[in-house]
């Protein structure tokens, strides 16, 4: 089959000290998503978004919390990694949809530079990366703002 999708998910505690990784740009705020890497949580459900839907394995095989060598990884760097992964398998990728759940900070304000930033690395157009901001309407670990939780969606295409 020419066309596949993938699903990815990662969720990060806040810790205390900005600014936050997400998207692969530094977003101003108080707190930064606590993780063995940088803690972007988009580029982690991305990431596995891209591979899943290539059956190419995952994140944490790809570069486990358990490897010293991981500690304060660009996630940017990491998702480049995948990317060349796809690429090696004969697929690249069509268009990803990404969905920030937190009640801090606001995704909208960011929108354009992580779709920008994304699309450098997935090597798409940036009419093909959306990224959407959603709260928890106050409810539960994300609606208390303890920390935020990503949803990814990804397509990949056969290379010609």
């Amino acid at each position: 089959m020419g066309l596949r999708v993938g699903i990815g998910y990662d969720s990060h505690r806040f810790g205390e000290g900005g600014p936050m990784r997400l998207g692969g740009i530094d977003v101003p705020a108080s707190m930064h998503c606590a993780g063995h890497s940088d803690g972007d949580a988009v580029c982690h459900a991305i990431t596995d978004a891209v591979l899943g839907a290539a059956g190419l394995g995952d994140i944490g095989e790809m570069f486990p919390d358990t490897d010293a060598a991981n500690k304060g990884k660009d996630s940017v760097v990491m998702l480049a990694a995948a990317v060349a992964r796809l690429h090696q398998a004969g697929w690249r990728v069509g268009n990803v949809d990404v969905t920030v759940i937190t009640q801090q900070p606001k995704i909208g304000p960011h929108r354009a530079a992580m779709r920008e930033r994304l699309a450098a690395v997935l090597e798409i157009e940036v009419a093909e990366v959306f990224v959407k901001g959603k709260t928890n309407e106050g409810l539960g670990w994300i609606g208390r703002g303890e920390g935020l939780a990503v949803m990814a969606t990804a397509s990949v295409i056969r290379r010609d």
